[in-house]
């Protein structure tokens, strides 16, 4: 795994998406009851030498009227997976969100796979964003976002990229092992940076759409035969341990249903913000494989060969060669 995004972020945030105008208070409203798994989906996308499986689910929490995550339709063509979660409330906030799923794939679908090119579409999100909520009047509205990239036939190199606090995991093949942690939260806490009134350290400080992103954070990550990448909004990892994520993502059954398992168990954990898990799995093609096995054999005959020939000693000498030549009839 290699780190692209040393370069500090700002020191500031300019704008605080939560914060809204100032109005005189109203009475709260009485926020409605989580509505389950509002929606599930699965997908596939083939290579010559691999195979992805793509499954996502998505739930509204008890704190919403609308449901305020997004992520990517599963039957595009382009490898590439984001899920975003919206901040501020209500519909502005959804707006963001869906918003800034629809420009990043209108921006990378077709785009080289580097993190220049990454960084630069999450930047133009943030200023198109911004600028398309302020024409909706004093509302606001923003998101953060976890994003996957994959590239060439084998689908083994990917980009992992993030604002906020969305979280991409990866688990890696064999049944074992807990989820690995590969993004860092841009809370206020780890850019050591003081929250708004009434905030708190452990709030997002950056997010895609307020004009505080200078720097988005990008890294490189490999993926193995039977890997998967795991991008979920905070309302699925403030509520399960990785060792449950890696557990449910792991049972059997469809991959859509284990995103809807490990939902339920943020929501047995208290989690009553909107939830969404998108997995990406990884295999490798029959083809791949018998192409594998088939050049494996060929380097043994090759050594076999070689240890032959090696073992035989030198070739015997042609006597027609030593025999002098006739000297004729005198």
């Amino acid at each position: 795994m290699r780190r692209d995004d040393m370069t500090p972020m700002a020191p500031l945030t300019p704008r605080d998406a939560a914060s809204g105008p100032a109005t005189a208070p109203r009475p709260p409203a009485a926020p409605p009851r989580s509505d389950g798994v509002a929606s599930m989906h699965e997908g596939e996308r083939q290579t010559t030498w691999a195979t992805l499986s793509i499954a996502a689910a998505s739930s509204r929490g008890g704190m919403h009227r609308v449901n305020e995550d997004s992520h990517s339709a599963l039957d595009r063509d382009a490898a590439l997976y984001v899920v975003a979660d919206g901040v501020g409330g209500g519909a502005e906030a959804a707006r963001a969100s869906r918003e800034l799923v629809s420009r990043l794939h209108a921006s990378l679908d077709d785009a080289p796979h580097d993190p220049a090119t990454l960084r630069a579409a999450l930047l133009a999100a943030d200023r198109a964003i911004g600028k398309s909520i302020a024409t909706r009047g004093r509302a606001t509205g923003a998101a953060t976002v976890a994003l996957c990239m994959g590239a060439g036939r084998a689908l083994s190199r990917w980009l992992v990229a993030w604002v906020g606090d969305c979280r991409v995991y990866r688990l890696r093949a064999g049944g074992g092992g807990t989820a690995h942690l590969l993004t860092v939260d841009d809370t206020y806490r780890h850019l050591d940076e003081s929250p708004p009134p009434g905030g708190s350290p452990d709030d997002p400080a950056r997010m895609v759409g307020n004009g505080a992103v200078v720097r988005p954070n990008v890294l490189s990550v490999d993926l193995r035969d039977g890997d998967m990448l795991v991008l979920v909004s905070d309302g699925v990892h403030k509520h399960a341990t990785p060792d449950e994520i890696a557990r449910l993502l792991r049972e059997p059954g469809p991959l859509a249903r284990r995103c809807q398992r490990l939902i339920e168990r943020a929501r047995h954990g208290g989690s009553r913000d909107d939830a969404t898990v998108l997995v990406v799995a990884r295999s490798r093609r029959g083809v791949a494989r018998v192409a594998a096995v088939v050049a494996a054999a060929a380097a043994i005959a090759l050594v076999v060969g070689a240890l032959s020939v090696a073992s035989a000693g030198p070739p015997a000498q042609d006597i027609r060669h030593a025999v002098p030549p006739s000297w004729g009839s005198r």
